[in-house]
């Protein structure tokens, strides 16, 4: 008896629930997609932006034989690559998340 009212309480706790993202559920979500897509834009243009200052601060800094300006360029340099690496890929690294199955 108790091997049957535990397999039914065990069936009961593992349902399975199929919900899936939905993009005509809300209005305004195609807005907030295209608001999305600008910030990532932006998100590159800053990335892009920090490289490059980043480089330039490295070099008069190395140039002029100044090591804190010239750290401070290199970590500007890793610093804002990274951020161009995320934000490049963060909408796949959110699908690979929402694509993993939780078995």
């Amino acid at each position: 008896m108790s091997t049957l009212l535990s397999n039914q309480l065990h069936t009961r706790l593992l349902a399975d629930v199929q919900i899936t993202p939905n993009k005509d559920g809300l209005p305004g979500v195609s807005a907030a997609m295209r608001i999305v897509g600008a910030l990532l834009t932006f998100g590159l243009i800053a990335a892009v932006a920090g490289i490059a200052i980043g480089a330039m601060v490295w070099a008069v800094g190395s140039h002029t034989s100044n090591p804190h300006h010239a750290s401070r360029g290199k970590a500007g340099v890793l610093v804002s690559a990274g951020a161009a690496i995320l934000v490049g890929s963060a909408v796949g690294i959110v699908n690979f998340f929402s694509h993993t199955a939780v078995n």
